[in-house]
């Protein structure tokens, strides 16, 4: 009797692994969440009647901040199509049609790692003919920038407001938040980028990838600069939302507000956790309690998550609005 052919590496064997990094990947997310949501209810409970005398009245303050955070997403799809036509000036993308797209990637952030937001654009290149090998750089270099802008003036910042009283005389400690740029000046320089790309490219898609779907070293100056713009507009929402619950010094708006940009970054560097979700307001009450106490720093935290995800609603609504200009085979 013939001896059935032995199973491939393809076989069953794979979907059993694909299933254990999917089961491993759940179960950091949840160990990580599960973490921060206990430690913030120890510290919860620990101020419950100190937090219940923040005045938490609603206030039009409010209804700014939110208008700041959603405004920050169309003006990063603005900046997106100004790269997509540096790299492809042949394309045609109208501002509206960008602003949509990224609308529509910004609501897809809550699955872990960007992989929704990556991929809508990448279905929306296909779509418009677009090379999706470029569309995917650009989604590389915007997720550097953003991350740029907000890491390195956030953390310059924060260590010069409370640097002095953390390390006292040893000041070289401050520039360790800073090392985290290291990784991101490869995709900042062409030639070390393109390598990079390049080699992965040969090896998985056995070809080329042309130096023209990299930005030049003027371009990404320019580009850098102006991302630092929608950044500005969440750190101006952040102490908005701050000096409505709390008195703050107007010398602090500096520090409060690059707190909100370097605690997002952190939150996506976290790429198990949807949006960052809890790791967010941890390195925000951390950074804040020295200004405004530990209770008013909880309160205002989970006010930011609550005006933030409010804010996303008026990003939905933006995307609503602009996806109906675009036509229907071509809509995100």
């Amino acid at each position: 009797m013939t001896e059935p052919p032995a199973e491939s590496p393809q076989g069953p064997a794979a979907p059993k692994a694909w299933w254990k990094r999917k089961a491993f990947r759940t179960a950091v997310t949840v160990v990580v969440i599960g973490a921060v949501v206990a430690l913030f209810t120890v510290s919860l409970v620990r101020n419950w009647q100190d937090v219940q005398e923040q005045d938490l009245t609603p206030d039009w303050q409010w209804a700014v901040a939110i208008g700041l955070f959603a405004l920050a997403v169309p003006w990063t799809g603005v900046l997106w199509r100004s790269m997509l036509l540096t790299l492809q000036p042949q394309v045609e993308v109208s501002r509206t049609e960008a602003v949509s797209v990224q609308c529509a990637s910004w609501l897809l952030k809550y699955i872990p790692g960007q992989v929704g937001s990556t991929v809508n654009k990448v279905l929306w290149a296909g779509r418009k003919g677009i090379n999706r090998g470029v569309v995917i750089i650009t989604v590389i270099y915007e997720n550097v920038f953003l991350q740029v802008a907000s890491l390195a003036p956030g953390a310059a910042i924060v260590a010069a407001y409370l640097g002095p009283e953390l390390f006292g005389d040893e000041p070289y400690v401050l520039l360790l938040p800073l090392l985290a740029l290291v990784p991101f000046a490869v995709v900042l320089w062409r030639p070390a980028f393109h390598r990079v790309v390049d080699v992965v490219a040969r090896r998985v898609l056995k070809r080329s990838v042309p130096r023209e779907h990299f930005l030049s070293t003027g371009s990404t100056l320019l580009l850098l600069v102006g991302f630092l713009g929608p950044r500005l507009l969440n750190a101006i929402g952040f102490v908005v939302l701050t000096t409505s619950v709390t008195d703050v010094e107007p010398g602090e708006w500096a520090v409060l507000g690059a707190a909100y940009v370097l605690a997002g970054a952190i939150g996506i560097l976290a790429v198990l956790v949807p949006s960052g979700l809890g790791v967010r307001e941890a390195v925000i009450v951390a950074i804040l309690v020295p200004f405004v106490g530990l209770p008013a720093a909880i309160v205002v935290s989970v006010l930011a998550r609550l005006c933030s995800t409010v804010g996303d609603a008026l990003v939905a609504l933006i995307y609503v609005l602009t996806r109906r200009t675009i036509p229907k085979e071509l809509r995100p």
